[in-house]
């Protein structure tokens, strides 16, 4: 009787000390799903002279509208989520698990940084959990959610993850104090604007921005479908997109997707190039928009973007299609002095890397290394369509007649930037020489593009 009064001691310990976590978790899984693993574990911090019930962090897996899942949810309750040696060890644990049954993990991070007291332990733990997750990367989908504050090295977690989850008015993410980092750059800023969704949307850790922690099961719940059934039963096949003729932009081009499938990714960082899971004729593909007016510039950030999604593309094998409006690399000192061309490089080997469909559809500009990069047909991809409309080049009209008009001066500049717009540019010309498959009428694009991935996909 001792024992189960113990037992029944330490479970209200442990029940106690996670109360508002085991809330959070209640609310992302299934009902009475959850099944905790290495619930009773204890360690003591000297340097508090405190226990540690749980280790800081509850682990298990459950389902989420069926599907199962790996939970690893850090304890904010207990020594502020301090990270310790016990603590990785425990996710580490967990991880290991999932990575045997091939099961997705969802991380719920909270956390002011590593205990104080251990040492150098902790930062060995820390590596061998970074390395772990890393190594789970592109086999088994993980998901993040920061759940409040996080500090510290655990934050390199969020640069492993597939899809980061941060909660307005809630989440923060900073390598350091944010209360440090604001010092040091000599502002007086609250941890929201060091560390929030705007605070840090340059870096593409933002895949998605929610209001409530509510909103995140149907998230995770749509892209598990997506990425477990790669193909289901398809509506509309043979549907018409008749305003496409009249207007072809990047927001009208997302009809070519069906209705209700459309995930945007990290929609904050570089939005004029749009990375979206969705379905075409139910058959689940990766695709880039560029969305622009006047065509897409590219630099270093809509780049990276573009790489890190093609790289998730590849891992997980979905047919890849861009939809291309874009000049080519923007001409600027900036840009120049840039990684722009280092993550150009590393994304056309990502590209040669990816072995189910790729298809490109040039629905406004393909200029220059834009039509090189990511419609050319000796690039690797199986099909390359243009709507009538598009306009395919070595140079746009401008800059074509500039050159030519700096080299000879006695040039007409408004005849050669007219011979540019109308001759040159015509997608046909690319059509005779075999590099485009089809010139389609925009209306029609969701027809060729279902037919070519029914005849890709294996």
């Amino acid at each position: 009787m001792e024992r189960l009064s113990l037992l029944q001691k330490r479970r209200k310990q442990i029940l106690d000390a996670g109360k508002e976590i085991r809330r959070d978790i209640s609310e992302l899984v299934d009902e009475n799903s959850f099944v905790e693993l290495s619930a009773f574990s204890f360690s003591r911090n000297e340097f508090y002279g405190e226990d540690a019930e749980g280790e800081g962090v509850v682990t298990g897996f459950a389902t989420i509208c069926d599907y199962p899942f790996y939970v690893v949810a850090q304890n904010a309750a207990v020594l502020s989520g301090g990270v310790s040696l016990a603590n990785c060890n425990k996710i580490d644990k967990c991880l290991e698990q999932a990575e045997k049954t091939s099961t997705p993990v969802i991380y719920l991070l909270s956390s002011c940084g590593v205990q104080i007291g251990e040492g150098i332990n902790v930062l060995e733990g820390l590596a061998k959990l970074i390395l772990k997750a890393s190594q789970l990367k592109g086999s088994i989908p993980q998901y993040l959610v920061v759940n409040g504050d996080v500090y510290g090295q655990i934050s390199l977690l969020a640069g492993i993850c597939d899809f980061n989850f941060f909660i307005e008015k809630k989440s923060v993410l900073a390598t350091n104090s944010p209360l440090v980092i604001s010092a040091n750059g000599g502002k007086n800023l609250s941890k929201y604007d060091v560390g929030g969704v705007k605070g840090i949307d340059k870096t593409g850790l933002v895949t998605f921005g929610v209001k409530e922690f509510s909103e995140i099961r149907k998230t995770v719940t749509e892209i598990n479908e997506l990425l477990s059934l790669p193909v289901v039963d398809g509506e509309e096949l043979n549907e018409s997109l008749s305003s496409l003729d009249k207007k072809a932009d990047g927001k009208a081009i997302i009809q070519v997707f069906d209705k209700g499938s459309v995930i945007e990714l990290g929609a904050n960082f570089a939005p004029e190039a749009k990375c979206l899971l969705a379905r075409v004729g139910g058959i689940a593909v990766a695709a880039v928009v560029f969305d622009g007016d006047n065509g897409v510039e590219l630099d270093a950030c809509n780049v990276r973007k573009i790489k890190d999604f093609a790289e998730f593309a590849c891992c997980y094998n979905l047919p890849y299609v861009t939809f291309v409006n874009t000049l080519g690399i923007k001409c600027d000192l900036q840009t120049n002095n840039s990684l722009v061309i280092k993550e150009l490089g590393e994304y056309v080997s990502i590209l040669d890397c990816i072995d189910t469909a790729k298809i490109s559809v040039v629905y406004g500009k393909a200029i220059g290394l834009g039509y090189t990069v990511f419609a050319a047909k000796s690039m690797g991809y199986d099909y390359s369509y243009a709507f009538a409309t598009a306009e395919i080049a070595l140079f746009d009209g401008v800059r074509g007649a500039e050159i030519e008009f700096e080299a000879s001066k006695k040039a007409d500049k408004a005849k050669l930037e007219k011979k540019y717009s109308e001759e040159n540019s015509d997608p046909v010309n690319a059509a005779k020489g075999g590099y485009i498959d089809n010139i389609i009428q925009p209306a029609f694009a969701k027809q060729y593009l279902t037919a070519s991935l029914q005849m890709l996909i294996k």
